[in-house]
């Protein structure tokens, strides 16, 4: 099996391979905030959970002034640390524990966000997850040499704009694909 390295896959889509079936990344689309020697972290967008904005923040005691937002979803970004929320965002703005992924976009772990959303609304476009999905070093390498994922380079318009039920088409559609025609065996040359 040949391995995969010196690859750098921030700003990513992983588009899970139908050979993930039966695993918490069955049909999943990862937005990759952070990939390098030491690993990579992602958000999988396209799960939502069960759960309001606005049920989330009263769970976690901050004022929430109606709002668009509050209908909005909150996502399970994978299956590390469950109890621990995540907002993806653009503006990147400047929060007390961010993640600068692009010169726009940003992952957010600090309840100053939170904050912000409630009482301002910002930053302006915002995806919450709880959970990340993680791998650690070499990983998430070894999975893209066994053909368990797709890449391509990631568009914020299926972050942001894409209604959920959409995304994971939208991402195949970068590479050209539809998801029903591909299979769960692959060759290697």
């Amino acid at each position: 099996m040949r391995a995969v390295h010196n690859v750098n896959l921030t700003h990513h889509f992983l588009i899970a391979m139908p050979s993930l079936a039966d695993s918490p990344f069955e049909r999943a689309l990862v937005y990759l905030a952070e990939h390098n020697d030491d690993g990579a972290l992602g958000l999988v967008i396209n799960q939502p959970l069960d759960l309001s904005v606005k049920e989330l923040f009263e769970r976690v005691d901050i004022p929430f002034e109606p709002a668009p937002l509050g209908e909005a979803a909150v996502y399970l970004g994978g299956p590390v640390q469950t109890d621990r929320g995540f907002v993806l965002h653009r503006p990147h703005g400047a929060w007390q524990s961010s993640l600068q992924i692009t010169s726009e976009i940003a992952l957010t772990s600090s309840k100053d966000v939170l904050h912000a959303l409630a009482s301002r609304g910002e930053p302006a476009e915002v995806l919450i997850a709880l959970g990340y999905s993680g791998w650690g070093a070499g990983q998430l390498e070894t999975e893209l040499a066994q053909n368990a994922w797709l890449t391509v380079p990631a568009d914020p318009r299926i972050i942001f704009d894409v209604p959920t039920p959409e995304r994971l088409n939208a991402a195949m559609r970068l590479l050209g694909i539809d998801f029903s025609n591909l299979s769960d065996t692959a060759g290697h040359a």
